[in-house]
């Protein structure tokens, strides 16, 4: 039982197992019928219903009521699917209408948008008009004081003013012998010369000198051919041909017969030019009354300081010096340490008889002649070969004539000029009768010097200088009294390198202003009597801008190059409304009170400019206290960082605005580019487009409204000195030049800008240049790789002032713009030499550009290696043409206040990425 137990414990097991598999191979065999048959019933079913929707509905046998039932619930489907596409239909055309409806609805969304923005910026603008508006109305109301015109100009009444003469005619001064109500401050300083053949001495004048001055008044600004508005009346009395005499009572009978004298000849300039070393003194005993003498011999008893004048001798006739034939500044020091060369004849006696009367007046009271101890002197320094000296005193050839006692001159004068090139310094030994305070022969002594740049040693205090009372001579020459002729060697050799470069590049200075070409000797002579009689120089030419008509058309869009600023503008966006600079501010002052600065600086007196960059600044208190008319301080003067700094301007100067002048030629796609990426630039007044070719614009081209004004000027050739002509059209001080294809954004211009406000008489710039000494041929390279040291700002994108766009173009030696022509190019290289030679300063290069990418644009001339080769060319020929190289190097670049400085949650930077 136990063996049966155990057999049938085990067959119940294998019993259990035997039905498993039964189910499982029944349950595998279902699924196979299904999955065999299933297919082909529901391919029936699809295929009848396929039937019934292409035929119709199919009557069927009826076999049974199940077959019947299943068509029916067929036919049931095919009308639920239709209506449900139906549906559908009808829902997705709903949807696209909706869609649609959507679309127009964001349309109208953004039309709104643009209208609330337009509608903030004009109503932000108007807000804008009226708080400066209010502020002007303020500063006018604080200062009390309206805006100056210029009076209507006063001429004079009245051809005759009888007043008592002087009692010595000796005594005459401006206050005593002119007559100031024939020139009032706004009368122009209009002048009458006298023609020719008015009088009848006119015949014996030298011809070259007459020639000479009848061409140069010509075209003086200041001439007038209108007698009766007159302010001063000019008679040219000489020189005289040769050895011509004229009688004294001949002379003084042909003045007094002259049209305007009126009795005692007030208001009258008679005008006596040499040269030769021995010019007739014609009016020594002449009556000339209440005239001017100007000439270059005087006596002390003839001589009225304050009121005759001593010019220049008369040497050159030509329009401009031959600046390549004028020997360099540098080295400071040649081979002779002083020179001197003259012979003096005692028992010369001069032809002249006002010279022998005036030594019967005098004889007997003569002061002590130091000329001995003159000659024992010098010879002894030669003798001893300390230094390399050269002097002479006795002449090789014949001596020039000379007036008694006076060093008669030596030799031809080429030949004195090659001595003066080798000498550091030249010594003129003044007549030793001290009576005889102004000499022909002293004066052409200086002017040689000045001209190729021995600095003058003038032995003899008493001696009268030309336009002594404007000049500074002590600038360009040592005086040095003739006693001590014993210690000239030890003061000569105490000067300093700097300070020999310094007189002498002042010596330059005044002879090319004043001394170099016949119109600069009479504007000289003019310009002392104005400057006397306080009356400001005539106003300095503007280029007239001849306007090309042009198509606005499309609205600018933002700038594609400009950094992300955040939440930091960058000053008044369309809001600021166009604010010139004031102009003539300063006329009198300048004329009374900056005296020294225009005679005695470059460019000289005899233009008034505008404005110029060397304007005084007021103190800082004085914006808050009486003086604020324009300032816009920033934080209302509590300051601040980035958000304060960019709602004003701020600096020591008042509010201003700046003109974008882009020259271009036939790049319109570029240039249309550029002026886009102009579009927003706050401070921004003007856009002068300089179109340089002579082909016009395309008449389909539209330009870009970028708000504010696009003035595009026409000029008569092409030419690259047309970037800095002054137009008219530029009401700015500030000028910001640019080339057409320079890609600058809007942060970086913004930033020059604020830092030229502060250095304002510099070129303030972005890709810096160097120039680089070549020790192989001794000469200057243009290099404009990346360098640690510049001397350059290139003005393809730099601001300057445009004062210096005057002087560029009017002042300049012309050399220098016939050569920017010839070579078409080095334009931006004469700019830097004109301000560094001005300023004695070097530019200033802002933010790390170096140089301008444009894609998509023409390859660039500066690609060629002969554009750099021409660079080369140009830095030394403008080295020759100013006698130095004015190029100063800097190691200093500028970056924006706070650009790397951690500042609180609460500050913003002044720049983000400068």
């Amino acid at each position: 039982m136990l063996r049966n137990g155990v057999v049938g414990n085990v067959g119940q097991p294998c019993m259990l197992r035997w039905s498993n598999r039964i189910r499982l191979t029944w349950l595998s065999f279902t699924l196979f019928i299904i999955l065999v048959f299933f297919p082909l019933i529901a391919h029936y079913y699809l295929t009848t219903i396929d039937n019934l929707d292409d035929s119709g509905p199919r009557i069927f046998e009826p076999r049974s009521g199940n077959a019947l039932c299943e068509v029916k619930h067929v036919q049931d489907l095919c009308r639920i699917r239709e209506s449900v596409s139906e549906e559908l239909l009808q829902l997705e055309a709903k949807r696209q209408e909706l869609n649609s409806e959507i679309a127009k609805l964001n349309l109208k969304i953004e039309s709104c948008k643009k209208s609330i923005e337009n509608a903030k910026q004009d109503l932000l603008q108007l807000k804008n008009v009226i708080s400066q508006t209010e502020h002007s109305y303020k500063e006018l109301v604080a200062q009390n004081q309206p805006k100056l015109s210029l009076p209507i100009r006063l001429l004079p009444e009245k051809d005759e003013t009888n007043f008592p003469l002087p009692k010595s005619p000796n005594s005459c001064r401006l206050h005593s012998c002119f007559d100031y109500s024939r020139c009032p401050l706004t009368s122009g300083f209009p002048v009458y010369i006298y023609p020719l053949d008015q009088y009848q001495f006119s015949a014996l004048i030298d011809p070259l000198i007459k020639q000479a001055f009848l061409e140069t008044a010509r075209t003086n600004i200041y001439v007038t051919n209108n007698p009766h508005i007159a302010c001063v009346y000019v008679v040219l009395i000489g020189e005289l041909q040769g050895s011509t005499v004229l009688k004294s009572i001949d002379l003084e009978k042909q003045l007094h017969s002259l049209s305007y004298w009126r009795s005692d000849g007030h208001n009258h300039l008679l005008i006596n030019l040499s040269r030769r070393s021995q010019t007739q003194n014609l009016l020594y005993n002449v009556s000339t009354g209440r005239a001017m003498v100007a000439q270059s011999t005087f006596y002390d008893m003839q001589y009225r300081p304050g009121f005759d004048l001593i010019p220049s001798p008369f040497i050159h006739a030509m329009s401009e010096p031959n600046f390549l034939e004028i020997p360099p500044q540098v080295p400071v020091k040649r081979k002779y340490l002083f020179s001197f060369q003259g012979e003096k004849i005692e028992s010369l006696m001069s032809s002249l008889q006002e010279a022998r009367s005036f030594e019967e007046e005098i004889e007997g009271n003569a002061p002590a002649d130091y000329d001995d101890r003159i000659i024992a002197t010098l010879k002894a320094v030669q003798d001893s070969k300390l230094d390399l000296v050269l002097v002479e005193f006795t002449c090789k050839n014949q001596p020039r004539p000379a007036l008694p006692t006076e060093w008669a001159l030596c030799g031809e004068r080429a030949d004195r000029l090659e001595l003066l090139k080798l000498s550091t310094f030249v010594l003129i030994i003044t007549p030793g009768n001290s009576h005889l305070i102004a000499s022909t022969g002293c004066s052409m002594r200086l002017f040689e010097a000045l001209e190729v740049g021995a600095i003058p040693v003038i032995l003899g205090e008493h001696v009268q200088l030309p336009y002594q009372d404007t000049i500074h001579w002590s600038e360009a020459a040592l005086v040095v009294p003739k006693p001590r002729i014993t210690e000239v060697h030890f003061l000569l050799r105490s000067i300093s390198d700097s300070d020999l470069l310094n007189m002498r590049h002042q010596g330059r200075f005044l002879w090319e202003t004043y001394f170099s070409t016949s119109d600069n000797v009479l504007s000289a002579i003019l310009s002392t009597v104005r400057t006397r009689i306080q009356i400001p120089a005539a106003p300095i030419p503007e280029e007239p801008s001849k306007e090309i008509p042009h198509k606005t058309g499309k609205t600018a869009g933002t700038d594609p190059n400009m950094a992300d600023t955040g939440d930091l503008d960058l000053g008044p966006v369309e809001t600021e409304p166009p604010y010139a600079s004031p102009k003539y501010l300063r006329n009198f002052t300048v004329t009374v009170r900056d005296t020294y600065r225009a005679w005695n600086t470059a460019p000289g007196p005899f233009h008034l400019f505008p404005h110029t960059p060397l304007d005084p600044t007021l103190p800082s208190e004085a914006k808050f206290l009486g003086s604020g008319t324009g300032f816009r301080p920033i934080g209302a003067g509590a300051g601040g960082s980035g958000k304060e700094f960019q709602a004003a301007l701020g600096g020591n100067v008042p509010r201003e605005q700046f003109t974008v002048v882009m020259l271009t030629y036939e790049r319109e796609e570029v240039l249309m580019n550029s002026l886009e990426r102009l579009n927003g630039l706050p401070y921004l007044n003007k856009v002068v487009v300089v179109w340089n070719s002579p082909k016009p614009p395309s008449e389909d081209l539209i330009w870009p409204d970028i708000g504010v004004p696009i003035v595009v000027v026409r000029t008569e050739k092409n030419s690259l000195n047309n970037r800095f002509l002054p137009w008219d059209t530029i009401e700015t001080e500030a000028i910001l030049s640019i080339d057409d294809d320079a890609h600058l954004r809007h942060d970086e211009i913004m930033f020059g800008f604020r830092v030229w406000r502060e250095a304002r008489d510099r070129i303030v710039g972005f890709p810096g240049r160097y120039h680089a000494w070549d020790m192989t041929h001794q000469s200057w390279l243009y290099n404009s790789n990346y360098s640690c040291e510049l001397s350059m700002v290139l003005t393809g994108a730099a601001f300057f002032h445009k004062y210096y766009a005057y002087l560029y173009s009017y002042i300049m030696p012309q050399a220098i713009r016939d050569m920017v022509d010839e070579y078409i190019n080095c334009e931006d290289i004469a700019m830097n030499f004109l301000v560094s030679h001005i300023t004695r300063k070097p530019p200033i290069k802002v933010t790390s550009r170096w140089t301008f990418r444009c894609p998509g644009c023409p390859q660039a001339l500066s690609h060629d290696d002969s554009h750099f080769h021409e660079r080369h060319k140009c830095i030394n020929f403008f080295v020759k043409v100013y006698g130095y190289m004015p190029l100063l190097y800097t190691q200093f670049r500028v970056d924006s206040v706070l650009f790397k400085t951690r500042l609180p949650h609460d500050k913003t930077k002044c720049f983000k990425f400068i």
